[in-house]
């Protein structure tokens, strides 16, 4: 990409425009275009993105928001960063993506808002969410910052809740050379609500009067250039990740168990997650053998001391605090090869506790 990534360089710097301007309302209008949604609102990166998303619902002090267990700090911290609690539930044991029985059993007199992470690329069960938000009149937020271009029931992700936040960090399936985040969504209403906020609070008629006291979260034109250079090739990207974890479903060992996908589901694999019994054993064959590999996450949201309140000890929560102790991420880019694949998991396989030869 360095030739296109080059001449968007240079025409951002001759536009002179380097926070908002042309690029960034070029990309906010093709990324919506691509989420299947009326609006796309550019800010300074995911965690303020979902932030904003709540802070225009309305959501606020004395107010609880459902969110998963399983899941990177940023959702709660969004929900914190309002002033509402966040309402850890558990997560479903194949897939690790909210439990629509989870979160209906966690509604309160406080609960306003749901937030389902799209976790490691694959769309949660927002049908069966959204039956249950909808009983108790409740939003559904998409967290969607690891799922750009997923699919569930031929929707995609950002167009099914009311609205969802997108993080654009480099290695993200779409990743700026920095910071970057979107809030898609279909209403006119609530983008402009999160427009305003991001910048300053400003009016729509005069710049110089702030009628909310908002913040400074805006996509730098940069980014937004090095961003729709990479939209173009994000479904072929996305593409390769698909078939890289197809081939690791077939090479695995018995010991080494892939994330289970919805048969709805077209998810993007943003990262190549296994549940292995024995991690310290698997992940040092790993380093070994030269091969990378990470962990997200080995500590599940609700055991957080960031979140623990009153000096109450955490909730048990069975599934995501087994999934804590047994993930594994495994190499995955849309540049990664069948010969790498293969390397993969004969190392795997060599390691006994994961059911492969001596």
């Amino acid at each position: 990409m360095r030739a296109e990534l080059d001449e968007a360089w240079h025409r951002t710097l001759g536009s002179g425009r380097f926070v908002g301007g042309p690029e960034v309302a070029a990309f906010e209008a093709e990324f919506a275009a691509y989420c299947e949604a009326a609006n796309c609102v550019g800010v300074g990166n995911g965690t303020d993105a979902l932030e904003l998303v709540l802070e225009a619902l309305g959501v606020g002090p004395g107010d609880e928001v459902v969110v998963p267990a399983a899941t990177f700090v940023a959702t709660a911290e969004a929900v914190v960063g309002v002033g509402a609690v966040p309402r850890f539930v558990d997560v479903d044991a194949d897939t690790l993506l909210l439990d629509p029985a989870a979160v209906e059993a966690a509604i309160g007199p406080r609960t306003v808002a749901v937030v389902a992470v799209h976790l490691y690329g694959q769309m949660a069960d927002l049908e069966a969410l959204a039956r249950v938000t909808d009983r108790y009149g409740l939003a559904l937020v998409e967290d969607a910052a690891q799922a750009h271009g997923a699919r569930l029931s031929g929707r995609r992700a950002g167009s099914v809740g009311v609205a969802a936040a997108f993080s654009f960090y480099p290695g993200k399936n779409l990743g700026a050379l920095g910071d970057g985040g979107a809030v898609v969504t279909g209403d006119d209403a609530l983008a402009a609500r999160v427009r305003r906020a991001a910048d300053h609070g400003r009016s729509d008629d005069d710049r110089h009067l702030h009628v909310v006291s908002g913040r400074n979260s805006r996509l730098d034109g940069l980014q937004a250039a090095v961003l729709r250079v990479k939209l173009r090739g994000l479904d072929a990207a996305n593409a390769a990740r698909v078939a890289a974890m197809a081939h690791y479903r077939a090479a695995l060992p018995p010991g080494c168990v892939p994330l289970a996908v919805r048969p709805a589901a077209d998810p993007v694999h943003h990262l190549a997650v296994v549940q292995v019994e024995d991690r310290a054993v698997t992940t040092r064959a790993l380093t070994e053998a030269g091969i990378g590999w990470g962990l997200h996450y080995p500590v599940p949201c609700q055991r957080q001391p960031a979140f623990l309140r009153d000096g109450r000890p955490p909730v048990p929560l069975p599934v995501a605090d087994a999934a804590a102790r047994r993930v594994l991420s495994l190499p995955m880019s849309p540049t990664l090869t069948a010969e790498q694949v293969e390397r993969v998991c004969a190392v795997l396989a060599s390691v006994p506790a994961l059911g492969g030869a001596a």
